[in-house]
């Protein structure tokens, strides 16, 4: 990512949209033992780490992130917490045995199929995996398709699903993704775009215009604009 990106992006409570509700409706829908190994992989600023820790007071939670300073705001976010230990790590390279792998709006770059089948090996003989991915129904708008038109991996549910069961996993449950969790998102973005736009210079300039274009194309199609939140684990048949 270049600095100018980072820049826009620093200092953000979350990396992308998403809420508390998102990762407790997870928790919910899975039968996690009483004191789980939980890794939150790409794990931003912390927000979800924070949430685990709330709802998982018995649980070991780590965190990793590739860019030094979202693991340093991670750090500060959980400090409280005495349960979460959170370091600069690859989330192509986990190692360990975990009861639930939890990846908000990051599995898309390493490939839904690619991610699953590499964390395959790192996941308990029980242990699911919980990532929201972009989806697209086929009725959407065009705002909304030029929205997504530099992911052209997106696709919609069914598509979501046969990715998922290319790496070996079935599918448990899903959620969408909608509304609050975007506008409260783009409500903090857009002020980090008005922060930042007196003074930036032209790369910066650049980056908060593709960041407000992307807001203004999210405005025309709030409701067709979505992540699915797939809760998957390695198997076929039923759980």
């Amino acid at each position: 990512m270049d600095d100018a990106f980072l820049t826009l992006h620093r200092e953000m409570t979350r990396q992308g949209p998403g809420t508390s509700e998102d990762v407790r409706w997870a928790l919910s829908q899975l039968d996690l033992p009483d004191a789980p190994n939980v890794l939150d992989a790409a794990c931003g600023p912390g927000a979800d780490l924070v949430t685990l820790a709330e709802a998982l007071p018995r649980a070991r939670i780590e965190g990793i992130d590739q860019l030094p300073h979202l693991v340093e705001e991670a750090r500060a976010a959980t400090a409280r917490f005495t349960n979460v230990t959170v370091s600069t790590g690859d989330m192509a390279q986990i190692s360990g045995f975990y009861d639930l792998i939890w990846c908000a709006g990051a599995l898309y770059f390493l490939g839904v199929t690619e991610g699953l089948t590499l964390w395959r090996r790192a996941l308990t003989t029980d242990g699911a995996v919980a990532f929201s991915e972009p989806v697209l129904s086929p009725e959407a708008p065009q705002a909304a398709r030029d929205f997504w038109a530099d992911y052209p991996a997106i696709s919609d549910l069914d598509g979501i699903t046969a990715r998922v069961e290319a790496a070996g996993y079935t599918v448990l449950n899903h959620r969408l993704i909608t509304g609050m969790a975007w506008a409260e998102y783009y409500a903090e973005l857009g002020g980090r775009i008005a922060t930042l736009r007196p003074g930036a210079d032209t790369a910066l300039s650049q980056v908060l215009d593709a960041a407000l274009r992307e807001i203004t194309l999210w405005r025309q199609a709030p409701g067709d604009i979505a992540y699915a939140l797939i809760l998957a684990r390695p198997g076929f048949g039923p759980t």
